[in-house]
């Protein structure tokens, strides 16, 4: 697997600054994980741009489709914030041949006990694995993007037909 990650910051980067009591979305911290976990193949990092999620508009989606259509590799990674990441993947339907999936984290990568490298793993698994579309991976498990939402209450992902569950 030849694989480009773009990161698009959200809590998986976000640093604590104690001085301002304040957290903000720092350095991709995607390369060093993998460096630590080992990674057996190549990758490239390219920082799209860092932001809450919240604060994604169309142009930065744009952007991200952009540099995922734009890169060679067939298997595209990309962190992203969770409050946005269902949006972004919509916008990102209907590029041929890449198999792109979204992931990122409830808890800064920073953090002892961060479900980052967590979902970072069940992500490149699911690059290897699934067929050509866009998926989200969070909370162990993979979803397809037509069929996926983020539940604020629970603060987990999950199917949409298990919404009411």
């Amino acid at each position: 697997m030849n694989l480009h990650i773009i990161t698009t910051g959200g809590t998986i980067d976000k640093i604590y600054f104690d001085a301002k009591s304040d957290y903000q979305v720092g350095d991709p911290v995607i390369g060093e994980l993998l460096d630590s976990m080992g990674a057996q193949f190549p990758y490239t990092v390219e920082s799209a741009m860092r932001k809450d999620s919240l604060e994604l508009t169309d142009d930065d989606r744009k952007l991200i489709r952009e540099s995922a259509e734009r890169c060679t590799e067939q298997h595209v990674l990309i962190t992203h914030g969770t409050d946005g990441m269902v949006q972004t993947g919509q916008a990102l339907k209907g590029i041929e041949g890449k198999t792109i999936v979204l992931t990122g984290a409830l808890q800064p990568a920073a953090f002892k006990g961060s479900d980052a490298i967590f979902n970072i793993g069940c992500a490149l698994g699911a690059l290897q694995a699934a067929t050509p579309g866009v998926y989200i991976t969070m909370n162990g498990q993979l979803f397809g993007i037509d069929n996926v939402r983020k539940n604020l209450e629970r603060n987990r992902f999950e199917a949409l037909e298990n919404h009411g569950s």
